[in-house]
């Protein structure tokens, strides 16, 4: 997948598509506060909220990412590409600012854990690709004897046509494939 142009308009629903996923996580959350409070109506009204942001992001994802000519492979390789900078930059970046700014350790370790876990998942992200060009590599070498075989096979039956029409003396009426 091509990476977007430097223009903020890209910037803009790149932003867009965080926020409303940001909103729709915050808004289940909430929901859990206020049914834990005793509120079911605003708890419905959070989670009715929270499905009308999750469309709004899906939404700006498939301008951001449109379907057509997206394969999987591309969007392991998305996924790898973003878990690789969550463990290697963004999560250790942040627990070094934590520790730094003498935050409690509660958030130091949340970041750490982050780290582990996104490490975990790039590794099945990189699995699953693994085991794609596995997979492809096999079908190609069955795809190619598939290949082999009718080329053999049209071969043989080109010259066995041949041989035919030659012993007819060019008469088809005399063809006849059960013979070949």
């Amino acid at each position: 997948m091509s990476k977007k142009p430097e223009i903020k308009s890209w910037k803009n629903l790149e932003s867009a598509f965080a926020g409303e996923s940001m909103a729709y996580q915050k808004y289940l959350y909430f929901a859990k506060v206020a049914r834990k409070n005793g509120d079911e109506e605003v708890a419905q009204l959070f989670e009715e909220t929270a499905k009308h942001e999750t469309k709004h992001a899906e939404g700006h994802l498939r301008n951001l990412y449109p379907m057509k000519g997206l394969t999987t492979e591309q969007c392991l390789k998305m996924a790898v590409a973003g878990e690789n900078y969550e463990y290697t930059e963004m999560y250790p970046g942040f627990a070094r600012t934590a520790s730094e700014e003498g935050m409690e350790d509660w958030m130091v370790e949340e970041f750490e854990e982050g780290i582990v876990e996104c490490k975990e998942h790039a590794e099945a992200f990189i699995a699953k690709l693994e085991k794609l060009g596995k997979i492809f590599t096999g079908l190609a070498k069955v795809e190619k004897e598939h290949h082999d075989n009718y080329e053999r096979a049209l071969n043989d039956f080109t010259a066995a046509s041949s041989r035919q029409f030659e012993a007819s003396e060019g008469h088809l009426d005399d063809y006849d494939p059960e013979k070949l």
